[in-house]
């Protein structure tokens, strides 16, 4: 079943040049120019290098030239957002992070092991993936509005799939829905009141000369900045927690701020430089930690819990509704899949920790309390519920009817896309490097 051509759906992390891509060397140049927008051929690298690390490459030509269609595409679709003049805030840029990097911790497994992979902080990354997004963002914007007013009706969802050659019927994996009720054990005012005394204590040491990044690299529990003596590197407004980023922009060249609280824990900052509206910091960061008692106590409120929803004195969405800490018991406690804005998970996509309970449960089963952290790096204590699983299967209209409808609305999206895609490749210019003109694309790019 071919899918219709989109950008979005390539690799995320291509922005951040790893070091294997360093390591090759590779001599930049442009090799297209499609409107005002051009393609490098780093780009089109980097992404081959990203597919081949995930596997064996049968045919590589045939693999560069794909990546290179699809960067066509993206160009053109760009270009045209540019035309439309296009309005993409900042603060859809940061949710759209901000969503896309919890997915990514998740998969790495911890913020640490993913900094330690890039060799830069959660921060750094950010700001390397800031440009990309934006970009994507209007991309996608050009790609909605072409698509909006399509839709298919169940006759055609039937007509379309029944059509289909018995070799393209799609193969669904094994999927799981799952529902979280989450504890965050408090911490109490006697940790709280030691952390920041802890900290007062540090920022003495400093104003009486002790240097900031050596006490930095010794106590600060921030892992993508105390090896680097707490430095941050530069950032621009919106970028930071909103309380750390108001004291930032108030410090002079040097200057040691008071101790600011942000969800993070206790920090203390220093202004390194500032550019404009880009600041360049190092801090020191202290999380109060949470009891054995509190722990203890959030997981026998959850042992309860679970008993209420075993004995169906409550269902899972009422209990998760009362209980949970989780700003998405509103979505009855399910977890949405960030990758792809629904509620299913192959296992590929899940915590292996996650995994490894989720998997021995019965649908409708609900877990012992399980030691998770959250998308802040906080300790929590989770009851996962296994709503749904689905068993690997050829798909068919009665257990599969919403994937083949959503299957069917791409198809004719797509449609839609390729035939203005083949009308804006006659009315727009381009230029292609000789050493793509033999690839045998899908379009009919005309070299002008």
């Amino acid at each position: 079943m071919r899918k219709f051509t989109s950008i979005l759906l390539l690799i995320l992390f291509i922005i951040t040049v790893d070091h294997s891509y360093a390591q090759e060397q590779i001599i930049d140049e442009v090799v297209a120019v499609v409107g005002a927008n051009y393609i490098l051929a780093s780009e089109v690298e980097t992404q081959y290098i990203q597919y081949r690390e995930q596997g064996a490459v049968a045919d590589a030509r045939a693999l560069r030239c794909r990546i290179f269609e699809d960067l066509l595409f993206q160009k053109l679709m760009l270009n045209q957002a540019e035309l439309d003049s296009v309005v993409i805030t900042e603060d859809m840029v940061n949710q759209t992070m901000d969503a896309r990097f919890r997915y990514y911790i998740q998969q790495f497994g911890s913020q640490e092991k993913m900094e330690k992979f890039y060799k830069k902080s959660l921060l750094e990354i950010r700001e390397d993936f800031r440009s990309v997004v934006k970009q994507q963002l209007m991309v996608d914007e050009v790609q909605q509005g072409l698509v909006k007013d399509v839709k298919v009706t169940p006759a055609e969802v039937r007509r379309m799939f029944n059509e289909l050659p018995k070799d393209s019927v799609p193969f669904i994996e094994k999927e799981y829905e799952i529902g979280r009720i989450v504890k965050e054990p408090a911490i109490s005012k006697q940790e709280m009141d030691a952390t920041r005394e802890r900290l007062k204590a540090l920022r003495e040491r400093i104003l009486n000369g002790e240097n900031f990044n050596a006490l930095a690299v010794l106590y600060s529990e921030d892992p993508g900045s105390s090896k680097k003596g707490g430095e941050i590197g530069f950032v621009g407004r919106g970028q930071l927690y909103a309380e750390y980023e108001a004291a930032s922009f108030q410090l002079k060249r040097g200057e040691i701020s008071d101790i600011i609280k942000t969800k993070a824990g206790y920090h203390i900052i220093q202004l390194i430089e500032r550019r404009g509206e880009q600041i360049n910091t190092r801090h020191i960061l202290l999380m109060p930690k949470v009891s054995d008692e509190e722990i203890n106590k959030a997981s026998r409120l959850l042992d309860s819990v679970a008993i209420l929803i075993r004995d169906k004195k409550l269902t899972f969405e009422e209990a998760a509704l009362k209980y949970s800490d989780d700003p998405g018991k509103i979505n009855g406690g399910l977890i949405v899949n960030p990758n792809s804005g629904n509620t299913r998970f192959p296992p590929a996509q899940l915590d292996p920790k996650v995994l490894s309970v989720v998997e021995k449960l019965k649908t409708g089963e609900i877990s012992r309390p399980i030691a998770l952290m959250n998308d802040e790096g906080k300790q929590t204590l989770q009851l996962l519920y296994l709503a749904n699983q689905t068993i690997p299967h050829s798909a068919n209209l009665k257990e599969d009817y919403n994937e083949i409808q959503e299957w069917a609305l791409n198809k004719k999206k797509g449609e839609v896309i390729d035939k203005w895609l083949s009308d804006k490749i006659s009315k727009t210019y381009f230029r292609i490097s000789s050493g793509y003109q033999d690839c045998k694309f899908m379009h009919n790019w005309e070299v002008k």
